[in-house]
This record gives C-alpha cells, structure tokens and sequence, in this order.
C-alpha cells in the first residue's frame, strides 16, 4: 500500500505500476568535504530513476569505502520501470540495501582493518509517479509541496528517541552532546531492517536527500527558503552553501529532484545522465586529473569538495593553519554492535553504588530520628520516646526512654490531649523539661477514698 507524504496509506497497491510514466525527474547533486574534515566520506547518486544518499561511518575505519560501497549497490535501480504487473518498487528497495549490506560485510571478511566501518543510506526510487524510499540511519528525506517542506524519513539516532520521548526539543537535540550516534546503519553485521514506504508524487514537487551535515545545522524553515525557488542544480548548490555558512563540521551531501510532467521540454544544461558525487566519485575526479577550485557545484560527477589537506604539508608553509579535532565526531558515531565485553561487571559495579548510597541514606535518617523525643503516653503514665511518633510499613520508629510518674488522668483535657497525640521534641532536655511542666500542672492525688474509710473506722 502507498503512502502520503505524513505516512498514511491512501488505498493504492504499492505494486501496481503505471502504464505510462506520467512525471519525470530534473536533478542535481553536490557533494563538499566541508570546512573541518580531510576526508569526504558522503557518496551521493541521482539518475533519471534514482536518488540516493549514504554517509560513511567509522572515522579511522573508512566509512567513504562504506559508502561508495552501498553506493555501487543501490546504483543498479537506476533502470526504467516496466509493464509487469508484479512490479514491486519496495521489494527492489529492500533488497538493494541488502545487497549493499552484504557488500559491506565481504570487504570486511577481506580485509579486518575494516572492521567497524558502516553507512547511512537513504534513497528513492522513481517509476514515474511515484517514489519507493528505503531509509536507514540520519541521512533524510524531505518533499517540499505547495511551498511546505515535510520530512519523509525519521532519523534512526539516540536524541531522536529522546525527542519522540518529549524528553528534548528539535533545536536542543541540534546541540545534544550525542546527537551523533545513530542506532542503525549498513555494517554487513547487524542486519538492519530500514524503513519502507511509497510516496504518490504530483508535478511541482521537489524531493531533497541530505546527509546530517545539512539536516543537522539547517532547520525546516531555512530548507524551505532554499527549495522555495531556483532550478534543482541552484537548490543543491545553495543548501550546501549554507550549510557551511551556518557552521556544519561535518562533510555536506545534497541531492535535489524536481517532478515535472514527462513531456517538458529540457532545460538549457539540464542534467540527463546519473551524477556521482562524494566519495563514490573520487576515483573518476582522479582520473580527470582532480577538482580544482575551493567550492564547485558542477554536474557529471564534480564532487564539489575543498581540496583535501595533504597529510605532508611542511608546519611553516605560509596560508596554512591545520587544526585537528581532539575528539572527531565522526568517531563518536557508530552502528549497533555487540554487547561490549564486561558489561555484566559494569552493571554490578553500578548496582552497589546504588545500593551503598541508599543504604547510607537509610543510616543517616535512623541516626536523625534517635536524636529526636516526644512526650507520649503508655498505660495512662506520661512517657519520653526516643525516635519520631509515626509507623513505616506497620514498625514504630520509636521506642520509650524514660517513664515518668505524672499521670494522664490528674492533667486537663486539653494537656492529656496533646500528650495522647505526641509533643516532638528535637532533643532530650526539651522533652524531660515538658514532663517537670506537666508535673507542676497535675491535680493532686484523690484522697477522698481514704478519709472516707477512716471516718467509718472512729463511728464503729
């Protein structure tokens, strides 16, 4: 079943295609290794057919080779539709990034120092109405329609639990310290079950397939205003621009797609054969003897990278100011992996602290409560208790000090009252001090008894 841009089915078979492409698609690409990194480990396609964007993760592990990697794979959808009535868009999402996964995990078996390495792949797959998206990681998909942008893909990260949680807001998760683990990606370990959905397109829409170097810096509000105008090459081009502008860190990959009717007319240098950009490219940018110029935005693979910093540039070149991260981000992230070693120990080690603490918690409130004493009563004699005058799960929290000789019945009303109800002290001198009170305050022995008998005693 298809899905509208908010995700709700909308009746039609998902494996219905159509008779006659209705819609075709202008796209660009543009790909640039940003501002702090040395490597580009982003890898972009588009093609009349396909859009498709991964972000290589692994740092030291080579998540470009992930990338360009998953790239290879997926890049093989890029194929007219045809007339079998079994055509079924999400099958062949599905089982592209299964190809890629497996990929993936071949060229880690052939060479372990691989071992680690992963990407993001988010993709859409036209017939000519409609996209199939398959999508797994932080890269995102957006459609703008009728000058609103909707997010399509939903980010498979840590702060976008928190987010679905209430427990962060869109801007604070821009910011969150771990903003940059993510809880799914291709690693040819862990199989990874992206999400599928089909969405029906109409003329004037524009698709956007961004890596989190744009998503991450750029709210919905200012993608909106870049796609609000401009052809798809402009669009690309000036997202990427102003994500540097607004101090992404990380590499910037943006894939741009318009559907228009499929009879008009091309546009002057308009694009009609797949672009390759990023790190799928680099081989290609090689062979054409490298990029030149400090940002581009070309069509035919043009990665649009900064020149890379040679790892062989002498410390006094003059113009040149290397800067390394302490602490790369791109370190930081990670797709699921194996329980880590230990981690039954670090659970223990956790669960005694906790214990310890909540024991010298409960120590330290008994110590309180043996410094506090209220007057009380016990059999119709005036008590000191040591401890407070209540009950915890049916256990006094009180035990009697000192008896005293003053007596409930030879003090008013309103005296035995309080004594009955407990007067709290928060130290001894104070409770034995209420008792000498309540001892001046008692009514003297009833004696009536006894004058009586000795009375009868004189008559006999």
């Amino acid at each position: 079943m298809t899905h509208t841009p908010d995700g709700t089915p909308d009746g039609t078979p998902q494996d219905q295609a159509p008779a006659t492409a209705a819609l075709r698609l202008r796209f660009a690409a543009v790909s640039d290794v940003g501002r702090v990194r040395k490597d580009n480990q982003d890898s972009g396609y588009v093609g009349p057919w396909l859009l498709a964007v991964c972000d290589g993760v692994g740092g030291a592990a080579r998540g470009d080779i992930a990338s360009a990697t998953a790239i290879s794979q997926l890049r093989k959808l890029d194929v007219p539709p045809t007339d079998d009535p079994d055509h079924d868009l999400l099958g062949r999402v599905a089982g592209a990034l299964h190809r890629a996964h497996d990929r993936i995990g071949e060229l880690v078996d052939e060479d372990p120092a691989l071992n680690g390495t992963s990407t993001t792949a988010t993709l859409a797959l036209f017939d000519g109405s409609r996209v199939a998206m398959g999508h797994v990681g932080d890269s995102r998909a957006y459609l703008y329609r009728d000058r609103e942008i909707t997010q399509l893909t939903a980010d498979h990260t840590f702060v976008q639990t928190l987010i679905d949680e209430g427990r962060i807001t869109e801007e604070e998760a821009r910011v969150h310290p771990h903003r940059n683990l993510i809880l799914k990606a291709l690693d040819g370990v862990h199989e990874a079950e992206p999400d599928l959905f089909v969405i029906e397109l109409v003329p004037g829409d524009r698709l956007l397939l961004c890596s989190d170097g744009a998503s991450g810096v750029l709210p919905d509000g200012r993608l909106a205003d870049v796609l609000s105008s401009g052809s798809p090459e402009y669009a690309a081009v000036e997202l990427v621009r102003a994500s540097l502008e607004a101090g992404s860190s990380d590499n910037v990959t943006c894939l741009v797609a318009d559907a228009v009717p499929a009879d008009t007319p091309l546009g002057p240098g308009e694009a009609t054969e797949a672009l390759v950009v990023g790190a799928a490219a680099e081989r290609r940018q090689q062979r054409r003897g490298g990029m030149g110029g400090l940002f581009r935005g070309h069509r035919a693979g043009d990665t649009g990278e900064l020149e890379p910093i040679l790892d062989d540039i002498p410390d006094d070149l003059p113009g040149y100011a290397i800067t390394a991260d302490p602490i790369d981000p791109e370190e930081a992230r990670y797709a699921p992996r194996a329980p880590r070693r230990f981690v039954w120990l670090k659970r223990l080690l956790v669960a005694l602290v906790v214990i310890g603490l909540v024991w010298v918690a409960l120590a330290w409130a008994w110590s309180w409560t043996q410094q506090q004493y209220y007057v009380g009563e016990q059999d119709g004699s005036v008590v000191i208790y040591r401890g407070i005058n209540t009950e915890l799960a049916g256990i006094s929290l009180s035990d009697p000090y000192e008896t005293t000789d003053v007596q409930l019945d030879r003090l008013s009303e309103i005296e035995a009252d309080r004594v009955r109800e407990g007067i709290a002290y928060d130290n001894l001198a104070d409770a034995e001090a209420k008792v000498q009170d309540l001892a001046a305050r008692q009514a003297p022995p009833d004696t009536s008894t006894d004058t009586s008998t000795s009375s009868s005693g004189v008559a006999g």
